[in-house]
């Protein structure tokens, strides 16, 4: 299997040596993060928990990861990818054990809050990638990192009730889930030493562009700035109704002075973001960014909005679909058919992620990007119009069909991101990915109140929007990229 310029079977190549590593690290981090879906049932019996308890983790499972992903997206670039990959990993495998050994509903959602971290190691690798590989081949190597690395989640639906299933014999059906659980800790921590032992930041001889600072992103202009802003604003948003949805108002797992202190924490955040990105971007601001050094920050807007639309509606629907599935007033399947259904949306990213990248190098960008978004609303009318009535092989065409273009979408959206600022990589995937479950977490609010033929309208409608403003002010990446070297000179760097 190659590409046009690397053969991802050419293990001693030290680029595609990189690759490799760099996705299972991925697909690790996205096994712990979606461990509990597909045993969501046996979790539910475990606690007794309410069908709207057992929702509320699913909004708990995505709520760290908005503000993790943009935090480790920043840090990335200041510390470099195999620090902080390493010790991601080996965090959220501790993490993991808490989740696995939760007493009580109060200790399971802290600890699904708090595994939600391991979602924000995507961006890392994401970094990694780009400073391995060339432009020409970006989008292809950014797709299999991401398609392969995704894969941990369809591994989890599938893997996880079979060994339940197993362990069930030996430590009983209370525990099974729990020993399940536990094994992916272990394997976290464990890959945790061989990452950090085995991968290099940059390729022999390679400069390490880093940010001038930890924290906010630099903008070009007046205009980009107030864009900035804007876009940032969301991330905010949807960790206040996440929160809202955890108040006595809703499933009541927070208290009413714990919920609005967290609001308020929220904005004195933010206040604080925007004050500090304001002091970062003073002079551009005022004087603008000229020449070679500046980027149009719409960029970055746009892939955040594509983004939500394909991996933030892939998390929702991943994550509501096994209980959709067992559900036994509509379709009523078995767990193992139900995860089988959920796996097999997920199960795509081995190819669908990929290819969005590889098309993305081949056809352009914009052109890929719209026609994976176009894709993913016609696959979503089809999942609204879904019923119990329809037959199994009917269902399994409309998920598949539905999720190859999801999957191509993200693939594709990420194809652009090492085009825009290459020191800036990490920050922009950090805010792209927290988009990402932004939509996770607005479609899963969409999914508690609503049915799922309404929750896959919904989705469909953002899609149409997303690929409208595409349309219209997305600019196909062209020409070169500069980043100034440590001795002052100037690297042009080719992004299409």
């Amino acid at each position: 299997m190659s590409t046009a310029n690397f053969n991802v079977l050419h293990f001693s190549d030290p680029k595609v040596r990189t690759l490799h590593l760099a996705w299972i690290a991925f697909f690790i981090t996205f096994f712990m993060w979606f461990c509990h879906v597909p045993l969501m049932p046996l979790i539910k019996d475990t606690f007794g928990l309410s069908m709207a308890e057992a929702k509320a983790l699913l909004f708990l499972n995505v709520a760290l990861t908005i503000p993790a992903r943009t935090i480790v997206g920043s840090l990335v670039d200041k510390y470099g990818p195999r620090v902080m990959y390493s010790a991601l990993l080996a965090i959220s495998g501790c993490i993991c054990f808490m989740f696995a050994w939760a007493q009580d509903y109060t200790q399971l959602a802290a600890a699904r809050f708090l595994l939600g971290f391991a979602g924000a190691g995507f961006v890392i690798g994401i970094r990694l990638v780009t400073d391995w590989f060339p432009a020409k081949t970006a989008g292809a190597a950014q797709g299999i990192y991401g398609g392969w690395g995704n894969f941990g989640a369809a591994i989890a639906n599938w893997a996880l009730p079979a060994m339940s299933s197993v362990l069930i014999g030996y430590v009983g059906v209370a525990y099974s889930w729990r020993v399940a659980i536990t094994i992916a800790g272990v394997v976290a921590i464990g890959y945790s030493f061989i990452f950090y032992i085995m991968v290099r930041n940059t390729p022999k001889g390679a400069t390490y562009f880093a940010p001038k600072k930890v924290g906010a992103m630099e903008v070009s202009n007046k205009a980009d700035f107030v864009l900035y802003m804007i876009m940032l604003s969301p991330i905010f948003l949807a960790m206040g109704v996440i929160c809202w949805r955890l108040s006595p108002a809703q499933v009541g797992l927070l208290s009413e002075f714990v919920t609005y202190a967290i609001w308020a924490g929220l904005l004195l955040w933010f206040c604080w973001q925007a004050f500090g990105a304001y002091k970062l971007n003073a002079d551009a601001i005022r004087e603008g960014v000229v020449g070679i050094h500046k980027y149009k920050f719409k960029q970055v807007a746009l892939l955040d909005l594509s983004y939500a639309v394909t991996f933030g509606s892939e998390v929702a629907v991943v994550s509501m679909m096994p209980l959709m599935f067992s559900n036994e007033d509509t379709y009523a399947f078995s767990l193992a058919k139900a995860s089988v259904m959920a796996g097999c949306f997920m199960a795509m990213n081995l190819i669908a992620r990929p290819g969005g990248g590889w098309l993305s190098d081949k056809l352009g960008r914009k052109k890929t990007l719209m026609l994976t978004v176009a894709g993913s609303a016609i696959g979503y009318a089809g999942l609204s119009m879904m019923t119990p009535d329809w037959s199994l092989l009917a269902i399994g065409a409309v998920v598949v069909f539905c999720s190859f273009f999801v999957q191509a979408g993200a693939g594709a959206t990420f194809g652009v991101v090492p085009t825009i600022k290459r020191r800036l990589t990490g920050q922009i995937a950090g805010m792209t990915g927290a988009y990402g479950n932004v939509g996770a977490a607005l479609f899963l609010l969409v999914n508690s109140f609503y049915t799922p033929n309404v929750f896959f309208g919904v989705i469909t409608g953002a899609c149409i929007v997303v690929l409208g403003l595409l349309f219209l002010f997305m600019e196909e990446p062209k020409g070169q990229i500069a980043e100034v070297l440590p001795d002052g000179t100037v690297e042009m760097i080719d992004v299409g």
